[in-house]
């Protein structure tokens, strides 16, 4: 990394309103050429707003960002900006029923023709995925990429323009560990060629293993920049938060709660040769009142299709779930409300969230039954009821009229929660829970799961993030389908990210 060169970006006192909400607040970044320089707070912190400031999205109230020494482009100089700086978002913006060479190449096919000459695109295409090493066939659509792959082509369509400098916005959400490996690896190799990275993430063991620097916005404010190896994850956390944090949190399981519970009780679910074909072989389950049951694994070992077969979203080939001894129809979601299971599912923004209502709305279309005579549904009930979940969970809304998609990840996903709990369940299914919330709205959804399960109820979390499986009192390691590993609490990381990678299989 030459320090001597200009910054790829340096944004100084930075502010930025809308209306009587200061999202920014004389905030500053530097991020130098060949970089990989981690931003990192709660949600609700200022990340996403100087983000769009950096894209030209935002207009800032006050300050100043240069891009090489060079003052930023001017406000919606389009063009201009793309060549100075992109942004690689965790949802992806590929346009999936279009060809890779079509993504790489859209709105500038060829300027100087008067039709599209495919043959050519393709030849273009292929030269610029082999300069940055992105090993895709160009006539391959979309979406039958895999996740690393489509974000491999949004970096090389960004490196295109002539942009230097890449923000990456919680770019492992939705990668397994092998995902994640192949793109750390991708994007060490363009830092050695002077590409800069702004890397934004809420897993901290990534920062330390990806990032030279880290920057920490609190409260729409600068609290810090620091080399990475001189600061621990402790201060790191205490600097996003503004707490410190003990070294076990109330929702961590303990040897002491898994040997109170009762073993011997009749279980709270219980399934029997549960099975999907090409996802997951025949398996056997039994969760006991109080208890909380991981289902670790990667992307591809089939955890999260036995979640959504619990919650009715899959129809499995065969076997059976119960609830209470109760049978609950295979494929119905319905069936399965009414059996008592309650669903928190793996992507809030495709199958969590309406965004275009309101909080209150979202937080009560599983019980819509209960919020009238007659089937109707009454405002005053509804907005009753979701008060009551705002207090119960700490939603930071304006009110149950705000819309939804006002709201920061972390709060968007507890409401995600509230819904899943409207309806009092027996079983808790959670489909990697704290996928791209802040360190404490991760302690606040965990804690959730746990007192769901203390209070004689049963929760599964489907999860490859460690910290989601601490709160288990026991975890099932999947690995291509097949049960290969049992854990007791207090497991140890290498052991089962091990079994999660398939490294020395056990039965």
């Amino acid at each position: 990394m030459d320090q001597s060169a200009p910054p790829a970006v340096q944004a100084e006192g930075i502010v930025k309103r809308f209306g009587p909400t200061v999202a920014l607040d004389e905030v500053r970044l530097t991020v130098r050429p060949g970089e990989s320089h981690a931003l990192v707070g709660r949600n609700g912190a200022g990340k996403s707003t100087l983000v769009g400031v950096l894209t030209g999205l935002h207009r800032a109230d006050a300050g100043t960002v240069t891009f090489g020494g060079q003052p930023a482009p001017a406000f919606g100089d389009t063009a201009a900006r793309q060549s100075k700086v992109a942004c690689v978002y965790q949802k992806s913006m590929v346009v999936p029923d279009l060809t890779v060479a079509e993504n790489l190449f859209l709105n500038r096919f060829d300027d100087h023709a008067r039709w599209i000459r495919w043959g050519r695109l393709r030849e273009r295409a292929e030269r610029l995925l082999a300069e940055y090493g992105v090993r895709v066939d160009p006539g391959t659509r979309a979406r039958d990429l895999a996740v690393e792959q489509r974000q491999f082509v949004e970096i090389a369509r960004a490196l295109s323009f002539g942009a230097r400098l890449i923000v990456l916005d919680e770019p492992t959400a939705q990668l397994d560990a092998r995902g994640i490996a192949r793109l750390f690896d991708k994007l060490r190799e363009l830092q050695d060629r002077g590409v800069a990275f702004l890397f934004i993430s809420h897993h901290l063991q990534e920062v330390y293993e990806l990032c030279t620097a880290v920057t920490v916005y609190r409260d729409a404010r600068h609290v810090l920049t620091a080399p990475v190896a001189d600061i621990g994850t402790s201060d790191l956390v205490a600097a996003m938060t503004g707490e410190r944090s003990a070294a076990a949190t109330a929702w961590h399981a303990d040897t002491g709660r898994t040997a109170t519970r009762d073993t011997a009780a009749v279980p709270v679910l219980r399934t029997e040769g549960l099975t999907l074909r090409g996802e997951f072989e025949p398996l056997d389950l039994a969760v006991s009142p109080g208890e909380v049951l991981g289902l670790a694994g990667s992307a591809a070992s089939g955890n999260t299709a036995v979640g959504e077969a619990l919650a009715g979203m899959r129809k499995p080939d065969g076997g059976t779930v119960s609830v209470h001894g109760r049978a609950v129809r295979p494929g119905s979601v319905p069936h399965a409300l009414d059996a008592g299971i309650g669903y928190i599912p793996e992507d809030r923004h495709d199958q969590g969230l309406v965004p275009d209502r309101s909080v209150a709305e979202n937080a009560t279309l599983t019980v819509t039954d209960q919020l009238g005579p007659w089937g109707t549904v009454l405002p005053s009930r509804t907005r009753e009821f979701a008060r009551a979940m705002i207090t119960s969970l700490d939603i930071k809304t304006r009110g149950p009229e705000q819309p939804v998609s006002g709201l920061s990840g972390g709060n968007q996903q507890k409401v995600v929660v509230a819904r899943a709990l409207a309806r009092d369940p027996s079983v808790l299914v959670a489909v990697r829970p704290t996928a791209g919330v802040d360190v404490k709205s991760k302690d606040s959804l965990l804690g959730v799961v746990r007192r769901v399960a203390d209070e004689g109820n049963a929760a599964v979390i489907v999860s490859d993030e460690l910290d989601d499986l601490r709160v288990c009192d026991r975890v099932l390691a999947l690995f291509h389908g097949r049960l290969v590993a049992t854990f007791a609490s207090g497991w140890a990381d290498g052991d089962l990210v091990a079994a999660m990678e398939g490294v020395g299989e056990r039965e």
